[in-house]
């Protein structure tokens, strides 16, 4: 354990020595492209904690906006491939700040993105980081939603909101265990709203439904079981659901109704 605090400590000083005091002091005597270039050899090296330290250097070295942005950007951009995740999204930050009409400016966007993308908590722990990262994506694909970064984006959206619906799910499980019905009904209708195409609305609304008839509210539980039925009427939830109103009914005989019906269908489609 000493010998992890020793090289942590060491590391931590390797990135603080970058600094813009030492840059100046030798600004004379270097050249910002030989700089530059050292920092993309150690880049292709594996080097990347070098290439980083090298990249700064080469940022405050640059009289030329252009190329002092691109070496900021390649700070960065080491620093997440180490997955220094905050020392990348504070340079990011500085970049974005000092040069926000930079030509790399979408990319540096979508690199910011998938730094908390990758440091989100899973959903049995806080949310803060999933709803901060999916506000991130949402604004990222409403400025540019035909950008090349888009459909990758989409899909973490995606996981990202299965993770929030696992949340609530978890959640309302925890409440219907304890017979706390309307925190419960609060998080699987929250489900329902919000999170409708993740792969647990159907869970959601069978244990809206088993919970509205424990209560007593028929119609309200039928009202949920009959937009299952008409949405997911192939699934497992809703054989479920079935039982709650039919006790006697056996699941295999609704599935062998089921199968009956898909049968037939194909046997029509083949007479049309």
């Amino acid at each position: 354990m000493q010998k992890k605090l020793i090289f942590f400590f060491v590391i931590i000083q390797l990135v603080l020595s970058c600094s813009k005091k030492d840059i100046v002091e030798n600004d004379s005597l270097k050249n910002p492209f030989t700089v530059y270039k050292e920092a993309y050899r150690l880049m292709k090296n594996n080097e990347f904690l070098a290439s980083a330290k090298k990249f700064c250097e080469a940022e405050n070295l640059f009289n030329e906006i252009n190329y002092s942005a691109k070496s900021a950007l390649m700070c960065s951009y080491n620093y997440y491939i180490i997955n220094f995740y905050p020392e990348a999204k504070e340079n990011l930050k500085r970049y974005m700040q000092r040069y926000p009409v930079d030509e790399n400016i979408i990319y540096a966007n979508y690199l910011n993105i998938l730094i908390s993308y990758e440091t989100i908590l899973d959903e049995k722990k806080d949310i803060a980081p999933l709803n901060e990262t999916k506000e991130k994506i949402e604004s990222f694909l409403e400025k540019y939603p035909n950008n090349e970064y888009a459909i990758d984006l989409k899909f973490k959206l995606d996981l990202i909101n299965n993770q929030l619906a696992a949340k609530e799910l978890y959640i309302a499980k925890f409440y219907i265990n304890q017979q706390k019905w309307t925190p419960a009904v609060k998080r699987l209708q929250n489900i329902v709203e919000f999170y409708n195409t993740t792969i647990f609305i159907e869970e959601a609304m069978h244990r809206l439904v088993e919970v509205y008839y424990k209560l007593g509210l028929i119609e309200e539980s039928k009202k949920v079981a009959n937009i299952l039925g008409y949405n997911y009427n192939s699934g497992e939830w809703y054989a479920e659901t079935y039982k709650i109103y039919n006790k006697q009914y056996n699941v295999k005989k609704l599935q062998r109704e089921k199968d009956k019906k898909n049968f037939v269908s194909k046997i029509l489609d083949k007479i049309k």
